[in-house]
């Protein structure tokens, strides 16, 4: 066998040298990436699993690590020889983990990080690195979070971030997520999150449609509009309203019922009836002119606004910095009279 096509090998136990079971050579037929034999060459196909498990994709995750998709499909196939189980189920279509890949995941993933972690404490610098998983709901990762990144990533040029955009609630152990906004009351016990601020509930419409049907004086008179509902209106309760010590409930029917805040505002914008949202599903509106208020000497119940730790591990200092940046550039959306609250850490 000439020196070219040697079978790496790497110090096992007691000093004796074991072959590879990993590719290292580039190829003609495979293209394999060079891997050196040290600590990168153990996590090396551990990182190519969970950005394949991540994104459902061989080519995906190659490119990101500057690996081929043939070369990263036979590291991974390697992975699965060495761990004892198939982790990938491999379709035409997908990429999924396997039950066994699923907690393979969830016990891998964790450990990558805390070494990251380990890593950027020794360099001592103060620069954040790797990859920052964030679960935001659509219409607060576009308005709010969306354009304020560059600020955040111009200080932080090494870091790379996954945003995970969905009006519902993920599982962040599941999903892998280091930290997640959230919107209303907290129901997982087993977690940390820290304050925010306040969403407030607000009535608004189109000018074209107050034109049209009126402005209601009061909450009763909404039994006689087109109501339009998305998700802080959902409430089963209702839509509850407050003024000078006198609260109002009603029970209302929508004629649009939406199940992301993008699609109640662009229906209100589009002149289809009231919606009932937050501030900060419909801030640019409301300057622009698109939409107007209605019943603004009417309270709503405001939505507590906190991020998100999840259980079972240690906050990755990645996602502490994150929301320090957050409770500071979002100041101005926060209630004044909760400012001085803002940032504070709670269990769940």
């Amino acid at each position: 066998m000439s020196e070219e096509n040697a079978i790496p090998v790497i110090e096992g136990p007691a000093g004796k040298l074991r072959p590879s079971k990993f590719p290292t050579k580039r190829d003609s037929t495979f293209d394999f990436d060079l891997f050196v034999f040290d600590m990168s060459d153990l996590l090396a196909p551990l990182r190519l699993f969970v950005r394949v498990a991540r994104t459902g994709s061989f080519s995906r995750a190659g490119r990101e690590l500057a690996i081929s998709q043939p070369s990263a499909s036979r590291i991974i196939a390697a992975l699965e020889r060495e761990v004892g189980a198939p982790l990938l189920t491999r379709t035409t279509r997908a990429v999924v983990l396997t039950e066994a890949g699923s907690e393979y995941l969830t016990r891998v993933e964790p450990l990558l990080d805390a070494l990251e972690e380990a890593n950027q404490a020794a360099r001592g610098t103060g620069e954040l690195r790797g990859v920052l998983r964030l679960a935001l709901p659509i219409s607060i990762a576009a308005r709010e979070i969306i354009p304020r990144l560059p600020r955040f990533l111009s200080r932080h040029p090494a870091l790379r971030m996954d945003l995970l955009l969905d009006d519902g609630r993920q599982d962040l152990v599941r999903e892998g997520v280091d930290v997640a906004l959230r919107f209303g009351e907290l129901t997982d016990s087993s977690g940390t999150a820290r304050f925010i601020g306040m969403n407030q509930r607000l009535l608004a419409a189109s000018p074209a449609y107050l034109r049209r049907a009126g402005k209601p004086a009061s909450p009763a008179e909404l039994a006689n509009h087109a109501l339009i509902i998305g998700p802080p209106g959902m409430s089963s309760a209702g839509w509850s309203f407050e003024r000078e010590g006198r609260t109002v409930s009603l029970r209302v029917k929508g004629r649009l019922t939406f199940t992301v805040n993008e699609g109640a505002t662009a229906a209100a914008v589009a002149g289809l009836g009231i919606v009932s949202t937050g501030l900060w599903g419909c801030r640019a509106e409301l300057a622009s002119g698109a939409l107007v208020r209605i019943l603004e000497d009417w309270s709503m119940p405001s939505q507590e606004i906190n991020a998100v730790f999840p259980a079972g591990r240690g906050a990755k200092r990645s996602a502490r910095a994150f929301v320090d940046f957050l409770i500071d550039d979002l100041k101005e959306l926060a209630s004044p009279a909760l400012r001085g609250s803002q940032g504070g850490v709670k269990p769940m």
